[in-house]
């Protein structure tokens, strides 16, 4: 299946629900993803979480698995004919997951697992790096090697940016980044849904919260970069009533709005990088 247009003549999103609760919720946020892809003329990239192995609390909702849930991505991929992508979280799981998924998402904090990258990159689908919240914009260049020596496929990575660790509670985005990560030659893409977070940081605390109504100004601000190909962000029916990420995903009005200002803007800036050899 196609991923992206070739050469990049549009953004791509990587956009669905945190986690996959329910192939209804799944099929209705596909549904109306690929409306605003068809009226805005995006990539859509659908997905959802069939595990959520790095959770605040025990107590927290994890998810239902890949054996129970393999099939409605399986589905989402053949209704919308559209491209689908899920994380994984051991090795054992890449081959599985290839089996359905075109991209095998690697989560921020197992970003430096040799062996993970290496069994997503053996599969010969498109592997996605989240880049930590602890690592330097310029170590992601180590990550692409791994990608490319591990596999005899020429599958490009894509890799995503989604905040540093600021404090104890807060996350904050480093608009350099963008420049550092694309000089890896991966295609780079902006987390907003995670920026957003502020991770549980008191022992009372049994679940992240966020702050989402900065969510337009870092889509805008990441986007005029000119560095980003596309965003990463995840959409919910009722984010109030999510089994994972409530504070910080966006409900369908909100995802509508704020596409509807970044896409126009990724079309505006995207030259404008190549002007920034003259400040060197």
């Amino acid at each position: 299946m196609k991923l992206f247009s070739e050469p990049q003549k549009k953004p791509f999103i990587i956009a669905g629900p945190c986690l996959a609760e329910s192939f209804e919720l799944m099929n209705e946020v596909a549904k109306k993803l690929v409306c605003l892809s068809e009226s805005l003329n995006f990539d859509l990239i659908f997905k959802a979480s069939f595990d959520k192995a790095n959770r605040s609390s025990v107590s927290s909702d994890r998810g239902l698995g890949w054996e129970k849930t393999k099939n409605w991505f399986l589905r989402i991929q053949e209704k919308y004919q559209i491209p689908v992508t899920t994380d994984i979280h051991e090795c054992h799981q890449a081959e599985e997951v290839a089996q359905v998924c075109d991209i095998l998402q690697i989560p921020a904090f197992l970003c430096r697992q040799t062996d993970l990258i290496q069994a997503a990159a053996k599969t010969g689908k498109m592997v996605h790096i989240k880049k930590g919240q602890f690592l330097s914009p310029s170590a992601t260049k180590s990550l692409v090697e791994k990608i490319k020596e591990s596999s005899p496929f020429d599958n490009r990575c894509i890799l995503t940016e989604r905040g540093y660790a600021f404090g104890y509670g807060d996350l904050v985005v480093d608009m350099r980044s963008f420049s550092l990560m694309a000089q890896t030659s991966a295609l780079v893409c902006f987390d907003l849904t995670h920026s957003l977070q502020k991770p549980a940081s008191l022992s009372s605390q049994k679940e992240s919260g966020g702050a989402r109504e900065f969510a337009p100004l870092l889509a805008r601000a990441a986007i005029a970069s000119s560095y980003v190909d596309g965003l990463f962000l995840e959409v919910h029916t009722n984010p109030e009533k999510a089994q994972s990420d409530k504070e910080t995903q966006l409900n369908f009005i909100q995802a509508e709005s704020l596409l509807k200002q970044v896409i126009p803007l990724w079309h505006q800036t995207r030259e404008l990088k190549y002007e920034d050899h003259l400040f060197r």
